[in-house]
């Protein structure tokens, strides 16, 4: 089966952006925002299945910039080439794109896209496959931040994801950069997915899998602070979590939060903002939004 893809995309002043991404996102599928120049310039992008109305976009954007009375941002829309997919499902997901990952299950017979960036991870007994808007709203995150954040392999350099479920963002950072990770998560069955699929990827050593309580876990603790935290978890235990992460997450380091509805978005942005974190991006899937914050 083929995909056609459109993108709409963007550049306007930071105070706007959300307005913006309002503006495009009713005649989008999925639409995120994302700094692009600090403090001052935001890219608003959107992708959908169907063509979009160029006519109706130029004159939507055009009427909100003479209502904020700013100058006209440019608009770009285009065809992303299309995918080819399996055409069949196996044990719950077929492959899904998510910006630089292309996500599959081993029963995938096809090569990885060009380009591309493989994980193989098969429905299993621990969350995360790639197809729920979090995970998906993760893995974006991730493909936005490669092209700016460096990890390494010194200390404050790591990356830490925290309720691994089952290791999908351990995985893709592991690969992304190419340094270890340390994958946390209270549900044992998680860890033992976490590790399965390390080893399927052939990153398990880069991948550490262990059991725990959150932050005080030992192995947190140890290799902390941390230049990314992915945490995939709920809005009440992110935003219950945020001290714990403001002191693990190394100065200038980036936290990719996600499993919040939209409307429980204000919540967790506040708690985290309280600790010095500031926003530095959003990707809205559904009812789903994935936080991108930074400290500075």
């Amino acid at each position: 089966m083929s995909t056609q893809l459109w993108r709409i995309a963007l550049a306007v002043p930071e105070a706007h952006a959300a307005a913006f991404a309002d503006a495009v996102g009713d005649h989008a599928d999925a639409v995120s925002t994302f700094e692009i120049e600090e403090d001052v310039v935001w890219l608003v992008e959107a992708t959908t299945h169907r063509q979009p109305d160029r006519a109706r976009l130029e004159a939507r954007v055009a009427v909100l910039a003479e209502a904020l009375g700013i100058e006209e941002p440019g608009l770009a829309v285009e065809s992303i080439p299309p995918i080819d997919w399996v055409t069949h499902s196996y044990r719950g997901f077929p492959p899904i794109r998510a910006g630089r990952y292309f996500v599959h299950g081993s029963h995938h017979g096809g090569p990885v896209p060009a380009g591309s960036i493989g994980l193989l991870v098969d429905a299993a007994t621990a969350f995360g496959t790639g197809e729920h808007g979090s995970t998906n709203g993760c893995l974006l995150a991730l493909d936005r931040l490669a092209r700016r954040v460096r990890p390494g392999r010194g200390a404050g350099q790591g990356v830490l994801d925290m309720g691994c479920g089952s290791g999908i963002l351990a995985l893709a950072a592991a690969k992304t950069w190419r340094v270890p990770v340390v994958a946390v998560d209270i549900d044992p069955e998680a860890v033992r997915v976490t590790a399965e699929n390390a080893r399927l990827n052939r990153v398990a050593h880069l991948v550490r899998a262990q059991g725990g309580d959150g932050y005080r876990t030992p192995v947190v603790r140890r290799f902390a602070p941390y230049r990314l935290i992915t945490a995939n978890i709920l809005a009440r235990p992110l935003a219950r979590m945020a001290p714990q992460l403001a002191r693990h997450l190394a100065p200038g380091g980036h936290a990719v939060l996600a499993g919040l509805l939209a409307r429980q978005e204000n919540h967790v942005l506040q708690a985290h903002r309280a600790q010095g974190l500031r926003l530095a991006g959003r990707i809205r899937m559904g009812d789903w939004t994935t936080l991108i914050l930074r400290r500075r």
